[in-house]
């Protein structure tokens, strides 16, 4: 999937992601830097409105994968990036919603 495809899916769907806390949304990895190929995961960095658990999160990284159609995404949040890959993650991210 290309990062224009990925973008117009999720874009789609913006409004609904609002309403369930998601202030921001961002590709990165090889999505974002149009290196992805066939067997590419799709990497997403959310951030929300207010502290979510675990099964919130699992729960959004499920609806995220019935809107862009895949079977497994990596969904992560933020503040919960390691200060090593920070800098690079941020970096590329596009936003998206």
């Amino acid at each position: 999937m290309t990062r224009q495809e990925l973008e117009k899916k999720l874009a789609a769907f913006r409004n609904e992601l609002r309403k369930m806390g998601v202030v921001s949304l961002a590709i990165f990895g090889s999505v974002a830097r149009n290196e992805s190929t066939q067997q590419s995961d799709i990497d997403l960095l959310v951030d929300f409105d207010r502290d979510v658990g675990l099964f919130y999160l699992f729960e959004i990284q499920h609806r995220l994968e019935e809107i862009i159609g895949v079977p497994k995404i990596d969904l992560i949040q933020k503040g919960a990036l390691h200060p090593a890959l920070k800098k690079q993650i941020l970096s590329e991210a596009v936003n998206v919603a």
